[in-house]
C-alpha cells in the first residue's frame, strides 16, 4: 500500500517504516508480500526507496545490553531492506544518555564496525543529523564525519540530513550564504557524494533551540525562502527529498509536496 500511496501522490521516491519503529519486535516478512513489494516498485518507477529504523536504536548508549539490542535491530533492519530490495537503512546514532559525548560516539563506532563484520548487505546505512537536544551526539556535520571516517568501508553509504534538525542544532539557511556555509560544511567533512538524501521539514521552533519539532513546509521558523535556499544550493540539487510533515488533514502531504515542487521548480 506504500508503493500505492507514493504513486497516487506523484512521488518517485519514498521512505517507509519496515515495522513498528517503537518496537523492539520485528516480524519477518512473507517472501511473497517482499516479491509483490520489489515487482511494483519496478512497475512505478520508484528508486531509491529508503527505510528508517527503530526510533528505539541507541547504539551511543553506554549501557551495554542496550548497544547489543540495538546491533541486533541494525542487522535486521539491513535484512529486511534486502529483502524488499530498499536501498538505504537511516539510522538516528543515539545519545549519550549522560555519558561524554566523544564516548557515546566512540559507542556507536564500536557497535557499526561490529555489525560490518557480521556481513555484507546490499543496501546501505545512512546516518541522520539530530536537532541538538540534551544527549545527541551527531547534530553537528563534523560530529557526523568523525563516525563515517571511523566504521569500516562497506557498511555506511553517506547521511540523510533532516532541514528542521540542522536548522535546531544551529545551521541557519535564511539566507542564501547561510545555506551556502551548510552545504560547504558537508563537502568539508563529509563529501557532497555521501549526502544521499534530504529530509524535507519546516520547524516549529528556533534556530539553535536543540527541539525536534517538524512544521508544515512554509509554516516554520525556517519559511519558505530558507527551504527555497538549501533546496537550490547546486551542490545538492540531485539529492533525494523526503517530507515528514505532520499529517493531520486528508490533503496535508499533497498539500506539502506541491509546496516543495514549486520551491525547486517542478
Amino acid at each position: 500500500m506504500s508503493l500505492e500511496r507514493a504513486r497516487e501522490l506523484g512521488c518517485d521516491t519514498m521512505q517507509i517504516f519496515s515495522h513498528s519503529p517503537r518496537g523492539w519486535k520485528v516480524k519477518e516478512r512473507d517472501r511473497g508480500e517482499c516479491d509483490v513489494f520489489r515487482r511494483l516498485r519496478g512497475a512505478y518507477d520508484i528508486s531509491p526507496v529508503f527505510i528508517h529504523s527503530s526510533y528505539l536504536i541507541n547504539p551511543a548508549s553506554r549501557d551495554g545490553h542496550l548497544r547489543k539490542k540495538s546491533m541486533e535491530m541494525i542487522t535486521a533492519e539491513l535484512h529486511m531492506a534486502d529483502a524488499m530490495g530498499a536501498d538505504y537503512v537511516i539510522l538516528h546514532t543515539g545519545s549519550a544518555s549522560g555519558e561524554d559525548p566523544s564516548a557515546a560516539r566512540k559507542n556507536v563506532i564500536s557497535c557499526l564496525a561490529g555489525i560490518s563484520a557480521e556481513g555484507n548487505w546490499k543496501s546501505g546505512i545512512l546516518l541522520e543529523n539530530t536537532a541538538g537536544e540534551k544527549g545527541d551526539i551527531a547534530s553537528r556535520v563534523e560530529e557526523i564525519g568523525e563516525i563515517l571516517e571511523a566504521v569500516p568501508e562497506g557498511l555506511i553509504s553517506g547521511v540523510c540530513i533532516d532541514t528542521c534538525h540542522a536548522f535546531s542544532a544551529g545551521y541557519d539557511m535564511r539566507t542564501g550564504p547561510a545555506a551556502s556555509f551548510m552545504a560547504k560544511e558537508l563537502e568539508r567533512y563529509i563529501g557532497l557524494d555521501r549526502v544521499k538524501l534530504l529530509h524535507v521539514n519546516d520547524s516549529r521552533a528556533s534556530l539553535g533551540s536543540g527541539i525536534d519539532r517538524h512544521e508544515h513546509i512554509g509554516r516554520g521558523k525556517i519559511g519558505l525562502d530558507g527551504l527555497r535556499n538549501i533546496l537550490n544550493e547546486s551542490a545538492l540539487a540531485d539529492v533525494p527529498l523526503i517530507l515528514e510533515t505532520p499529517k493531520k488533514e486528508k490533503d496535508d502531504d499533497k498539500r506539502n509536496l506541491d509546496i516543495v515542487r514549486k520551491l525547486v521548480g517542478w
